[in-house]
């Protein structure tokens, strides 16, 4: 867990500490408490920490509370007016069109891509100390381009816009200054150089790899992955396909949306695993359904997922304790009143996505790591309204399928090769960047798995 701030600090410093990580600027009572608010000349804020709350917000009035102008601010450069933005009729027409792409049996479409990148992904591994996360925002960003584009993480152009990311990343700052005070739309924002310069770099990119697409699809050579879907998929309201430009904003989300979250997700879900051996060894078990494909080189079919339920709790442990995207941040239309507390039009309402995770009130040891907990009726309840890493309501996450079985099948085919194992004084420590990734990495050791490794593992669920 990040350390926590004291319960009182000067606002400077909490600024201070607000622009280096959102998690630690957080102080401890949060896991307790039921409702957090911070009023400032500039910004009235809220966290709803209540199950029935986080309901009104996501699921039962999500048109009174859209998303928030001030997400878009640190955004933008790079996101332009994609999907991840957008409120209102423009945010509706954008998910009609693509929806589509996700639904029933595209996703079954696509998992050949997904093995080609698992595949890939292990074989790139190697013996020694590995910075894990590394190693699978690679992973992640292949498959994305396989089945977006039909393009290996190989190929020059996707390569490219891989390595820009990560420069991107680093540039990148944590929290814009518009995002906390609100400025008018004609004064320019500051962005440092290489910020702005890696985001134009990407679109520019982007927008070629749409531009071939587009060619394609006119001469009847596109292929059918999901990027072509998108592209010719028609509004039923308008009858409109999107615009080059609305493409290139659609699909920078979904790299980022679809990479970045992956990538954290996956690499903690390593972290779990390593410092929890015995559970490890019982995955690496269930994993074996592999060897058959592995050994023999043809691609297992879609149905297979079904035979990785412990690795899929382990996975929905690990985005409980570890949510990719750790807030997300409404804003009200109306005036609202939240347990007696007034909130005028504007108002910031942030559900934490982490300490939902982990509140004290709803889960049952809510810091340790239990995947054994997800064959609890007790736990399926709590997370109706508490476990919310794909968000909820009319803007749950398009790609959560795809998502979970990109997960499942990585994890997989990784834990049917290599074993992993904690490095000793590297312990990670989370910190809130475009993702909750670790303040310097989270390196783990590898080792190949041999041939007799399959004795029975020790029954239970650990905790940590």
């Amino acid at each position: 867990m990040p350390d926590h701030r004291p319960d009182r600090v000067p606002l400077w410093r909490h600024l201070a500490m607000f622009r280096r990580d959102i998690l630690s600027t957080q102080p401890a009572r949060l896991y307790r408490a039921k409702m957090a608010e911070v009023k400032l000349p500039f910004l009235h804020s809220v966290m709803v920490n209540t199950p029935d709350l986080v309901r009104l917000v996501l699921q039962e009035r999500p048109r009174d509370f859209p998303k928030s102008d001030r997400v878009r601010e640190g955004l933008r450069l790079l996101l332009g007016n994609s999907v991840f933005v957008t409120n209102g009729p423009v945010w509706e027409r954008q998910r009609r069109m693509i929806d589509p792409a996700f639904e029933g049996g595209r996703l079954r479409e696509t998992f050949p891509a997904m093995w080609d990148a698992a595949q890939a992904g292990a074989a790139r591994l190697s013996e020694g100390e590995v910075e894990i996360e590394e190693a699978m925002s690679h992973a992640a960003a292949d498959v994305i381009f396989r089945t977006l584009f039909s393009l290996p993480i190989e190929d020059a152009t996707a390569a490219e816009v891989y390595q820009t990311f990560r420069a991107h990343q680093r540039s990148a700052p944590i929290l814009n200054l518009a995002a906390l005070i609100p400025l008018p739309r004609w004064l320019p924002r500051y962005f440092p150089r290489a910020t702005r310069a890696t985001a134009a770099h990407i679109r520019k990119l982007i927008a070629q790899m749409v531009d071939q697409r587009a060619e394609e699809i006119a001469a009847g050579t596109a292929p059918d992955d999901l990027a072509t879907k998108i592209m010719t998929t028609r509004d039923p309201v308008s009858g409109e396909t999107f615009t080059r430009a609305e493409m290139v904003d659609q699909v920078a989300i979904f790299f980022l949306a679809g990479h970045e979250t992956s990538a954290s997700a996956l690499a903690w879900t390593l972290y779990l695993l390593a410092t929890h051996p015995d559970w490890q060894e019982r995955l690496a078990q269930e994993a074996q359904a592999l060897r058959p494909f592995v050994d023999s080189g043809i691609a297992p079919d879609f149905g297979l997922l079904r035979q990785f339920p412990l690795i899929r709790d382990t996975f929905r442990e690990s985005l409980r304790l570890y949510p990719p995207v750790p807030m997300l941040v409404r804003e009200t239309v109306q005036l609202e009143e939240f347990r007696g507390r007034k909130l005028g039009r504007g108002a910031q309402v942030v559900v934490s996505l982490w300490h939902m995770g982990r509140h004290e009130a709803v889960w049952d040891a809510p810091h340790e790591f239990r995947p054994g907990r997800w064959q609890d009726a007790a736990t399926k309840a709590c997370a109706r309204d508490a476990f919310l890493p794909f968000s909820s309501g009319p803007r749950v996450c398009t790609g959560a399928g795809f998502a979970m079985a990109e997960a499942v099948l990585i994890l997989a085919r990784l834990l049917s090769d290599w074993e992993f194992r904690a490095v000793d004084g590297r312990a990670p420590v989370p910190m809130a960047h475009m993702t909750v990734r670790a303040r310097d990495g989270i390196w783990l050791g590898l080792s190949r798995r041999g041939p007799s490794r399959s004795a029975q593992c020790p029954p239970g669920s650990p905790s940590a």
